[in-house]
């Protein structure tokens, strides 16, 4: 190594003088190689290993300081996108050319293919949409190209190069939409690691999610789809007269859910703790006491819990409220909503999910029933009963945990962490409803217990104080959430209250959460009988692209994934 150094050291001036002008290979590897080692920095990590060599390529062969060019500005012809310019060559018969049109194209080089020492076919990839470009030099020739230029550009481009081509809109013989081009590509971005033909190392996948997708092309399909969905739950609460708001992420309270926040410390407010939201629910609601009306967001939540296939901390959700909304009505716009959307989605066309095996619903005629509504509803408490075979307690005893503990004893239930009633009422919901639920389905009259922000009430049938509330299960998987939301700031103190109790009992609390004083005055304004809904953006993306971990509809992947990434040195 020190050897190494000192000629390093010694040849530096006149390898720095040869190098740059000349352009010799063998002096440029000389001097990649003495400067690492000098430097003692180890070969730049890529999948394939090529960096340095494809350096020396592109210094050979063009001048590197101009392979990232500016646009060039052409007002004489017109830029077009690839799917245009299929569009173009798919009206002519094979062979021809439309020699009175000239176009600007450019691409990702997804293949090169030469054909003897004057021709180059290059296949092109933008927005997912394919088309050829023909590089002949005979052509080029007439038009002033040199041969030395264009054997220069046969040697540097490759697959992952972004090129611009100018040209006529050309059939191949073969029938591919092409561009013939009339001038010499002109490179606007090399990529300097060659493209792996496979990834399945799953480290190098987190590691670098752009070269996953470059890779496999199923999850630019996905995030594509999922920017699909996003539109279409928009256009649906956009048609019907909502207002879509964005509300704050950074707060010094967290209520909305029963979740662990996410805290941290702003320069301004150092002595406050302030917390990312776990849901948008409450600043919603304060819209709706405040005449806004219709309102919905979508936009994400945090909750410092766990990461597994269908959990992230950071995850994308849809609320919406409406003014005297009741459940029933909540239910069946879901049910609508989800039609539409599947309806959208198949109009995407098989092009879209050429990419995806195994999507949810496939897009197909058969499957077009799981999204005709209504869909099943199955009462929490009367079918718990009937599942488990046993009559549940009265839940507002003071005996009633025990009573079901007693319960998971008698019946080998597995019984949950920190075992409080609402947490051993969701376990029974898991064990005897939820696998119930395959093809769309309500789980309807949750516990009270378990719904601290809906409206509550006894039922006829069972005697039990139940909430005006309704959870989508689709295959096991929850979807959707809606209530018939709390609007009496007398009961929904009593309801904060205990579920403070709750948490405090289950580990969620830290001795520094209180009741949301602030939410409270602002339902001593008047929020009217107002329907409450949510929906999980990742998971229904998840749903309708048949991926089986949530990491996968995300663009980068889980925190563990996204914290990785910045972390590590390349």
């Amino acid at each position: 190594m020190q050897r190494s150094a000192e000629v390093y050291r010694f040849l530096r001036p006149v390898l720095r003088h040869d190098v740059r002008s000349q352009l010799i290979p063998s002096y440029t590897r000389c001097f990649s190689a003495c400067a690492r080692l000098a430097s003692k920095k180890p070969v730049k990590d890529s999948p394939t290993g090529d960096y340095e060599k494809r350096i020396v390529q592109l210094q050979a062969n063009t001048s590197l300081q101009d392979c990232w060019p500016r646009l060039a500005q052409r007002p004489d012809v017109a830029r077009i996108s690839v799917n245009d310019l299929r569009k173009s060559s798919a009206t002519l018969d094979n062979g021809a050319t439309k020699l009175d049109d000239t176009f600007v194209v450019s691409g990702r080089v997804r293949s090169v293919r030469t054909a003897g020492s004057k021709l180059v076919f290059i296949d092109i990839e933008q927005d997912d949409r394919v088309a050829q470009a023909i590089c002949n030099f005979s052509h080029l020739d007439q038009n002033g190209v040199p041969r030395e230029q264009f054997n220069a550009f046969k040697r540097v481009v490759r697959r992952g190069d972004w090129y611009t081509f100018v040209g006529h809109p050309h059939k191949a013989q073969g029938g591919e939409e092409s561009i013939l081009a009339t001038e010499l590509p002109q490179l606007m971005s090399p990529s300097l690691h060659q493209i792996p033909a496979q990834l399945d190392d799953a480290e190098t996948r987190a590691r670098r999610p752009h070269v996953d997708m470059l890779v496999h092309r199923q999850a630019v399909q996905t995030l594509r789809i999922r920017s699909a969905i996003e539109r279409g739950i928009s256009t649906f609460f956009d048609n019907q007269g909502y207002s879509k708001v964005s509300t704050p992420l950074l707060t010094a309270g967290a209520g909305g859910a029963v979740a662990r926040p996410f805290e941290t410390v702003a320069t301004e407010m150092q002595d406050t703790t302030l917390n990312l939201r776990i849901a948008p629910e409450l600043w919603l609601k304060r819209l709706v006491v405040g005449g806004l009306g219709k309102v919905y967001e979508i936009g994400p939540a945090f909750r410092n819990e766990g990461v597994d296939a269908t959990h992230n901390p950071e995850f994308t959700i849809c609320e919406s409220y409406m003014p005297f909304a009741d459940l029933d009505h909540l239910m069946k716009m879901t049910e609508d909503l989800l039609a539409g959307l599947h309806e959208e989605l198949r109009k995407l066309g098989e092009e879209n999910f050429k990419h995806l095996s195994d999507t949810a619903v496939n897009f197909d005629s058969d499957a077009t029933h799981l999204f005709q509504g209504p869909f099943p509803r199955l009462p929490f408490i009367p079918t718990v009963e009937k599942e488990m075979g046993r009559k549940l307690p009265d839940l507002n005893d003071a005996n009633a945990t025990q009573q079901i503990l007693d319960l998971f004893t008698e019946l080998n239930i597995p019984i949950p962490a920190r075992p409080t009633l609402p947490r051993l009422l969701d376990a029974l919901a898991g064990h005897y409803i939820e696998p119930l639920c395959t093809d769309p389905t309500f789980i309807t009259e949750h516990p009270a217990v378990m719904s601290p922000l809906s409206k509550s009430f006894t039922c006829p049938k069972t005697s039990q104080l139940i909430s005006a509330r309704a959870e989508l299960f689709i295959r096991g998987n929850e979807y959707a959430n809606m209530y018939e939301e709390e609007n009496s700031p007398f009961a929904q103190r009593e309801k904060f209250v205990e579920q403070l109790k709750y948490r405090e009992v289950d580990g969620e609390g830290d001795g520094r959460a209180e009741v949301d004083e602030s939410y409270l005055e602002a339902l001593e304004w008047g929020l009217p009988p107002t329907g409450g809904w949510g929906m999980g953006i990742d998971r229904l993306v998840m749903l309708f692209t048949g991926q089986k971990r949530i990491g996968d509809v995300l663009p980068f992947g889980t925190l563990r994934n996204v914290v990785g990434l910045a972390t590590r040195q390349t």
